[in-house]
């Protein structure tokens, strides 16, 4: 009896030495906690990030100007030009996290992606060195571009895209996967993760903004390009570094496919009566969902139409094993109704990602039309002026983690402090207010060049560091509406549809700057009538800038509204059980 109740004990003991929540380690086996995952396995992923960001936003920020100068591209093309590639970039991940849920795994849809995007950051740095490639120039910001020479650079920026696609959804997901779910003590690391991930976004950001902008402005856009060709090199480095130390989820087939079943299922017994007792409803008797990779998950009331897909009729068992596309398990019905309680809170995103896009297109142009100066020889560039954007989440991230959670917890007793809808409401609160200040100093710059007749000046005497306090509020909102999202979509989505359910998040980051895109397109097209120079002129000082930025304060407010309403009324998804 005594050795019995030791081979129990042990057999215990060995359980709880692997994870609960279906991950397994590089070899496919189950994952042990001791040996793979938590923050032994993150600084590769960490650094992997770091490395990317510093990558992606060397080259990124700049870029309007880069249109504008080496292209030869006038204000408002550059402008949209830069949201439209900043958009795609935003967009591609939807391909990634497809191929990601379904076939590849998060591992190899990073490792296959980042190739890919190092390829294009290469080649981007040759068109900017290499006579032929680049543009011809007469002085430093006369340049005539060949249709050629465009079209091999937008080529570059594009295979960026197409990288940067197979990146983003799936390094945040994949850090969060490595604490196991069921694991109340890793847990609790979870949201810390979260966190951590976007500061070292930003810390790749503010060397971008500060120190590679200025070599792109003062050496070279070669050398400009090349350093992050070299640091995306390293991102790959670094996240092969970790293989052995990684926990992978198993790909659980096309999402698409299974929600679309649940449709046509839907639609097909759309006359039958859902019972009223929800026990009823198709499920497998296993303590283990039927989708691989994924948890039970538990019924839930709204969206009950969908219900029908998951009621059992005659029919349905007729050829044996049920048609998939005649009778979903409930599982698989609550997948798709956890996407669709999503996309109210996404939509409500959208507005936030137009604020944020200002700092990469119309912040920029408005630092132009300002005193640059830093002492008497050394100019800032006006893209530089992101680098206080990157601060300001630098600052918060730490204060939200260390002092606002803890001391949030105590009040509220919830685990992270606040719940993540209501960070994310927090965060578009804040937004409102960098509008209101960059139109503010708008108004103040224009009534300058009305007093002193500045209208042919290309910069006024007013110093671009009053750009400050709208870059650094905008980082403030970040940090609760970016980073929860994070959190708040990956918490939310199931098992089997992490990074998807990430993509979607980020699509909204896309539309954003389609939106912004649109903005100013339809505000140029009504403003210029009659010949009138319109709201964004080439030459800022006969323009109204400050009306884009109030239009943007009042969307913002409209939106905060939208969204107070749509996280009332949200239905949280219930996990069931575990995975081995």
């Amino acid at each position: 009896m005594a050795e019995e109740n030791n081979y129990t004990k042990q057999s215990m003991a060995e359980e709880d030495d692997y994870t609960k929540d279906g991950t397994i380690d590089y070899h496919g086996n189950p994952a042990n906690k001791k040996k793979t995952g938590t923050w032994t396995a993150c600084p590769f992923i960490l650094g992997n990030e770091f490395c990317e960001r510093l990558a992606y936003y060397g080259m990124s920020s700049n870029l309007v100007l880069y249109f504008k100068y080496k292209l030869n591209q006038n204000s408002t093309t550059a402008s949209n030009n830069t949201l439209n590639w900043s958009g795609t970039c935003y967009i591609t991940p939807l391909i990634g996290a497809f191929l990601a849920d379904a076939y590849l795994g998060r591992y190899w849809t990073i490792a296959i992606f980042s190739i890919i995007y190092v390829i294009g950051m290469t080649l981007l740095t040759l068109t900017a060195s290499i006579p032929g490639l680049k543009p011809s120039c007469l002085g430093k910001n006369d340049c005539n571009p060949t249709d050629t020479q465009s079209a091999m650079c937008f080529l570059a920026l594009y295979l960026v895209a197409v990288g940067t696609g197979g990146i983003k959804p799936c390094v945040s997901s994949y850090g969060a996967d490595q604490f196991d779910d069921t694991d109340e003590h890793e847990k609790k690391h979870k949201s810390s993760f979260f966190n951590w991930f976007y500061l070292s976004i930003n810390v790749g950001a503010l060397i971008a903004g500060s120190i590679l902008v200025w070599i792109q402005v003062n050496i070279g856009w070669g050398v400009g390009f090349g350093i992050p060709a070299a640091a995306m090199a390293i991102a790959v480095v670094s996240f092969f570094s970790g293989t052995r130390l990684y926990r992978n989820q198993k790909p659980g087939g096309s999402p698409l496919t299974r929600m679309s079943q649940v449709v046509v299922a839907s639609i097909k017994k759309y006359k039958v009566q859902v019972p009223a007792d929800k026990s009823l409803l198709h499920e497998i008797a296993d303590g283990e969902s039927a989708i691989q990779g994924s948890r039970k998950l538990d019924h839930t009331k709204d969206l009950s139409f969908f219900d029908k897909a998951a009621v059992e009729i005659q029919s349905d068992h007729i050829k044996g094993s049920p048609d998939p596309w005649k009778l979903c398990t409930v599982t698989q019905v609550e997948e798709l109704k956890a996407i669709i309680r999503l996309l109210p809170v996404w939509a409500t995103g959208i507005v936030f990602s137009a604020v944020y896009s200002q700092m990469g297109s119309l912040f920029v142009i408005q630092g132009e039309s300002l005193d640059p100066h830093m002492g008497r020889h050394f100019e800032i560039p006006s893209a530089s002026l992101s680098i206080f954007d990157t601060i300001s989440v630098i600052f918060w991230v730490p204060v939200y983690d260390r002092i606002i959670v803890p001391a949030a917890r105590k009040l509220t007793g919830h685990r992270n402090g606040i719940t993540q809808l209501q960070r994310m409401g927090i965060g578009l609160f804040i937004s409102i207010f960098a509008m209101l200040a960059a139109g503010i100093l708008e108004v103040v710059r224009l009534g300058i060049v009305k007093r002193h007749n500045y209208y042919t000046h290309d910069r006024i005497p007013l110093s671009i560091f009053w750009q400050v306090p709208q870059y650094f509020i905008i980082g403030c909102a970040e940090v609760f509406t970016f980073i929860g999202q994070l959190e708040f979509f990956y918490e939310q989505a199931p098992d089997a549809m992490r990074s998807f359910s990430s993509a979607l998040s980020l699509t909204t980051v896309a539309l954003g700057n389609y939106l912004s895109s649109l903005l100013v397109t339809i505000v140029t097209h009504a403003s210029t009538r009659g010949g009138k120079l319109g709201w964004i002129p080439d030459n800022l000082n006969y323009g109204h800038l400050d009306y884009f930025f109030f239009l943007l304060a009042i969307l913002s407010v409209l939106n905060l509204g939208a969204y107070l309403l749509v996280a009332k009324w949200y239905t949280y998804k219930r996990a069931m059980g575990t995975l081995r």
